[in-house]
């Protein structure tokens, strides 16, 4: 039985690749963090000088030649960013380099419509409804593809089913089909149980590049699993991704709804239109006595729907069949598209895309006087 590869076999491979200009390699320099090692399959992170951007091919290249050659390598995968003091020169933080595109600062629209799916605060049942949604939507006859935005914790591989390394043609990454989605996902790299310890530029460089750098095959709707919360890596895809429009996931519960309202402050500060409110968890009905049980409440997102202006999508109840579909990788509107539970989605999904289609129909007013 093979030895399996490690970290440091990684690192030792890496210090043998030195950068224009420099007298270290890129260990020594400190320029290498984020190494993952997934079934042979390794990625890992370069930070590189803004000033080497012009080498940045090479750069990677040489390194992924480098890992590629030690035994027991199938793939070798680096990310590239270039962090520097704001206000140091014309490169911000964190920017991907030498992604096989010239830079732009048009904002990332790999489909007709982004919608993203956040919450603000995690546990809430965000990424089993962003699934859900985007297989309601898909039902339609819309192309769809979901894209999980949470590097710290992707779950997308855990809830289709699959986690398998995507094919690369050396420029573009393209997505794994899962119950006729495109599906793209951190998770796909990095092993289930194992840590991603990488820095907020770094988080910021892997989003945008699976935004850009996936071969998103002529989609009508992306849905981006949002990580929870309010931070950079959330600021990063609401200004940098095109998006249509936002959802926002809570639970009845009053400490829920502080959060989501977070979310939701944030992607109107930024002016990303809120299509709504879904109030997961919203109630159980108990198998043995037929009773309803309002567990965390009921009622708490309807009513902050109401008090913002903004549009109720529905509840989904607490179900078993929900989770259980879920932890087994058939969701529930793949599973059962026209049992009960996936009706909850269905009528979620044609909330969110008649307010996108009426956008969309309505258009600008031109007077004429």
């Amino acid at each position: 039985m093979a030895n399996e590869l490690t970290e440091q076999q990684v690192s030792t491979a890496l210090a043998t690749v030195t950068t224009h200009g420099r007298d270290r390699d890129l260990v020594a320099s400190g320029q290498v963090s984020g190494i993952v090692i997934k079934d042979g399959h390794v990625g890992f992170t370069i930070e590189i000088d803004p000033s080497e951007k012009d080498h940045a091919d090479q750069i990677r290249s040489a390194s992924e030649s480098a890992v590629r050659a030690l035994d027991g390598v199938l793939s070798a995968t680096a990310m590239l960013t270039a962090h520097q003091a704001a206000g140091a020169g014309d490169t911000p933080p964190g920017k991907p380099i030498g992604s096989g595109e010239p830079a732009s600062n048009e904002p990332l629209k790999p489909a007709r419509h982004l919608i993203a799916v956040a919450s603000g605060k995690g546990g809430v049942g965000k990424s089993t409804t962003s699934i859900n949604l985007a297989l309601a939507i898909a039902a339609t006859g819309q192309r769809v593809g979901i894209l999980d935005a949470d590097i710290y914790g992707p779950s997308l591989p855990r809830l289709i089913g699959q986690n398998k390394k995507p094919q690369s043609d050396g420029k573009k990454i393209y997505p794994i089909d899962a119950w006729g989605l495109q599906t793209m996902s951190i998770g796909y790299l990095v092993a289930e149980d194992a840590p991603t310890i990488w820095r907020g530029p770094m988080v910021m460089s892997a989003i945008e590049q699976m935004l850009r750098d996936v071969a998103w095959d002529n989609l009508d709707v992306l849905i981006i699993d949002m990580p929870p919360g309010t931070g950079d890596a959330q600021l990063t895809l609401s200004q940098r991704a095109a998006l249509s429009g936002a959802v926002i996931v809570s639970t009845p519960q009053d400490l829920a709804l502080i959060d989501a309202r977070k979310g939701l402050n944030m992607f109107r500060k930024v002016n990303v239109p809120v299509l709504g409110i879904v109030e997961n968890m919203s109630h159980f009905i108990c198998t043995d006595c037929g009773g309803r049980h309002d567990i965390f409440g009921h009622g708490g997102a309807a009513a902050e729907a109401a008090r913002i202006g903004a549009p109720f999508l529905g509840e989904v109840p607490l179900e078993m069949a929900i989770r259980a579909t879920s932890d087994e990788g058939t969701p529930v509107v793949a599973k059962d598209p026209g049992g009960p539970h996936a009706a909850h989605y269905t009528a979620i999904a044609g909330a969110v895309m008649a307010q996108l289609d009426g956008a969309v129909k309505a258009g600008p007013k031109i007077v004429i006087e």
